[in-house]
């Protein structure tokens, strides 16, 4: 695999996250206007909601089987253009069959693709011989920021869902089929000009694998804590405005941006284990400060920590998958990408039980205990074969850019 070939096939894949987060904040931001259009009560949301996550979860595993055949490449090439065409489809239906068959296709999609596209991700983190994971995700990150500005500008217009997602699609469509041309599956330096993530066999271990899925999990349920109940809480709890309510998201997704933008820079310094437990630390400080904050100002500033804390946790889990198993890492990644959306679907009705039963202050130690605990796991990120990072670097032959 020639330098250049590498270059391209990482900036492909890049193009390739961020259009992922461009759509999938399309979808998640305009929920309130899928409601109207679809006439969906308040009662049958959740179970709309919730089918997103159970069928990526579903795609993830399909894709396992897939990629035993056909190369992740391939998935992420078909399955992209699914997504974006499911989210028009989204916008174009009036009845709840519509809805239905569209979310569930985006769902399966959307499993496909994370699944393809984190396999590649960890193939070609091989290739360089150092960590570009944060990056792959940083740019899902500015697609999402960018995507939740475009459906602001549809909200703020007035416009119809489908004469908001229909410009959106007809850019990005062909600009990920043509950027598909370049999609690239690094070969390790050591496997002798051997597919790396073919080479060597051997089963992947639910065992060895576990630490790593609960850390996915736990991320997540923080995550999806941030997603569903800052605005609620900002305003509710803190007493904000409703204006005010609508920034910390906005605040995480930027500090999660530039948090990854300069993640890899960290690990290669540091290493993947001091930047997880960094990372970790600085999380569980967000929740604390959030749970305890006087007013609301102090509370965006604990949301702040959040996104500068959990941003680097998830790119990390999926390199240290890869590394763990780097002869069978395409089944690694599909298997650890299922228990992002197991803590997607346990997040937000875990802390909305807790916030009633309880309060909502209370709620929010929950996840920053479960935060706390991927210190617990955080050895998982340093498997020998493959140390990235200043003092942990293997020797490789060029540096790819």
């Amino acid at each position: 695999m020639t330098d250049r070939g590498l270059r391209h096939g990482r900036a492909s894949l890049a193009l390739s996250f961020g259009v992922q987060g461009v759509a999938f904040a399309l979808l998640v931001t305009r929920i309130p206007a899928l409601q109207d259009q679809y006439g969906i009560s308040d009662g049958l949301l959740p179970a709309f909601l919730a089918a997103v996550p159970i069928l990526a979860g579903v795609g993830s595993v399909l894709t396992e089987k897939v990629v035993a055949r056909v190369r992740p490449g391939v998935v992420l090439r078909w399955a992209q253009p699914l997504v974006l065409l499911s989210l028009l489809g989204v916008g174009a239906g009036r009845q709840l069959w519509h809805i239905a068959v569209a979310l569930g296709v985006f769902g399966l999609a959307v499993g496909a693709l994370d699944a393809s596209m984190n396999m590649m991700g960890v193939s070609l983190q091989r290739a360089y011989g150092r960590s570009i994971m944060l990056g792959f995700h940083a740019a899902y990150s500015l697609g999402g920021i960018a995507g939740a500005s475009l459906a602001w500008v549809g909200a703020r217009w007035d416009l119809s869902l489908f004469a908001s997602y229909l410009p959106v699609v007809a850019v990005l469509l062909p600009a990920a089929l043509l950027g598909s041309r370049w999609y690239t599956e690094g070969r390790s330096p050591d496997a002798g000009g051997v597919d790396s993530l073919k080479a060597g066999g051997g089963a992947v271990s639910f065992k060895l694998l576990l630490p790593l899925c609960l850390v996915m999990c736990f991320a997540y349920i923080g995550d999806s804590t941030v997603s569903n109940w800052s605005a609620k809480y900002l305003q509710d709890v803190l007493g904000s405005s409703e204006q005010m309510s609508t920034l910390p998201y906005n605040v995480y997704m930027v500090t999660t941006l530039l948090g990854r933008a300069v993640g890899d820079l960290g690990v290669r310094r540091f290493g993947a284990v001091a930047v997880v437990r960094g990372g970790s630390l600085l999380a569980a400080g967000g929740f604390a400060v959030v749970a305890g904050a006087p007013g609301a100002w102090v509370g965006m500033a604990g949301f702040t920590m959040l996104g500068l804390g959990l941003c680097v946790i998830v790119p990390q889990t999926f390199a240290a998958a890869g590394r763990l198993f780097p002869g069978n890492s395409d089944a690694a990644v599909a298997r650890l990408n299922i228990f992002n959306y197991v803590g997607f679907l346990v997040g937000s009705p875990l802390v909305g039980v807790l916030g009633d039963a309880w309060s909502y202050r209370g709620a929010m130690l929950v996840p920053m205990v479960l935060v706390l605990a991927t210190l617990v796991y955080a050895r998982s990120f340093a498997s020998e074969p493959a140390r990235y990072g200043g003092g942990h670097e293997r020797p490789h032959t060029a540096d790819v850019g």
